[in-house]
């Protein structure tokens, strides 16, 4: 009998479970929930951190009623995961400092579990269904742009967390000195201008009028002024940090998910006129970036594989 793994990726506002079978999703669910807010809500870190385990808890039982034989759960976190699963903090998700999601959730729902960072497993999702085609392919920088931005790199193969589990925050890398201010204290935080939020202030600042992201890549189709820079600041952002990287990691492959990505065809030509041109001239024709693969489960067959990998082991 097969090995099914469950994956689960946790967002902003809604968490996505799907059963895999290897990389092949087999069923899946989605529900949404704004855990930013029912956990400030909650008010203390104990009642945030058991409303997280029930919304996990809810949804594997859900699908167990579709997949009863469900061999281990890899949960896709945003924020701060040591190596024993252990999520130090999620800056966007309030209460849940030191939280050993890992072994609690584990120890509920009698399986084994494997907590990774979201934008990790995504990674690590982008960089299985790349390697299909590439085998030679052994590094791959992603990032996600979604409520935040998120960032992973995958090296040697695996995922790279860094000692403290903070590697590749670079939602958090200073873009602009002094500019806006941004949810971890700091101002002019590359989140600030390149995620969805990010979007919707740079239209509300050049136009006045807000409007959701959707709308804005739709004004931006239509040629729309105020939509058309938003977006280029998204781009100017985003590949200025993204050369940074790529400075430091010297990867030659980048996928953007999350999504945003879905309004590709708004940013992604003037991305990568960025990126190049704040790249090291050595290395501007060494990078290939491109959108995710389009499916949107990234996340999930990222945390699902990877759970596979390290609980079958």
């Amino acid at each position: 009998m097969s090995a099914w793994y469950l994956g689960v990726d946790v967002g902003g506002t809604n968490l996505r479970f799907g059963v895999f079978d290897g990389a092949q999703c087999v069923a899946s669910y989605r529900t949404e929930l704004n855990l930013r807010e029912r956990c400030a809500r909650a008010g203390e870190a104990g009642a945030a951190q058991q409303l997280v385990l029930e919304a996990l808890a809810s949804g594997y039982h859900r699908l167990r009623e579709q997949c009863p034989q469900i061999d281990g759960v890899g949960v896709a976190f945003p924020g701060f995961v040591t190596a024993d699963g252990v999520l130090r903090q999620s800056p966007n998700i309030p209460h849940l400092e030191n939280f050993a999601l890992e072994a609690q959730l584990s120890e509920q729902l009698q399986v084994p579990v494997l907590l990774e960072n979201d934008a990790n497993a995504a990674a690590f999702g982008e960089f299985w269904s790349l390697r299909q085609d590439h085998p030679e392919i052994q590094s791959l920088i992603y990032v996600g742009l979604g409520t935040g931005v998120g960032g992973g790199w995958i090296q040697s193969g695996r995922p790279w967390r860094g000692e403290d589990g903070a590697a590749m925050e670079i939602g958090h890398l200073i873009v602009v000195p002094g500019g806006r201010r941004c949810g971890c204290g700091n101002q002019g935080c590359l989140e600030q201008y390149a995620s969805a939020q990010g979007l919707v202030s740079s239209y509300l600042e050049y136009t006045g009028m807000p409007a959701d992201p959707k709308i804005i890549a739709q004004l931006a189709q239509d040629q729309n002024p105020g939509a058309l820079r938003a977006f280029q600041t998204l781009a100017e952002h985003l590949g200025q940090g993204l050369a940074h990287v790529v400075k430091v990691l010297d990867s030659r492959q980048i996928r953007v998910g999350g999504g945003l990505s879905a309004a590709w065809d708004c940013f992604g030509e003037e991305l990568c006129r960025q990126l190049r041109s704040n790249m090291i001239p050595a290395l501007q024709d060494t990078v290939e970036i491109a959108a995710g693969n389009g499916d949107d489960q990234a996340g999930m067959r990222g945390a699902a594989l990877l759970a596979r990998e390290v609980l079958a082991a």
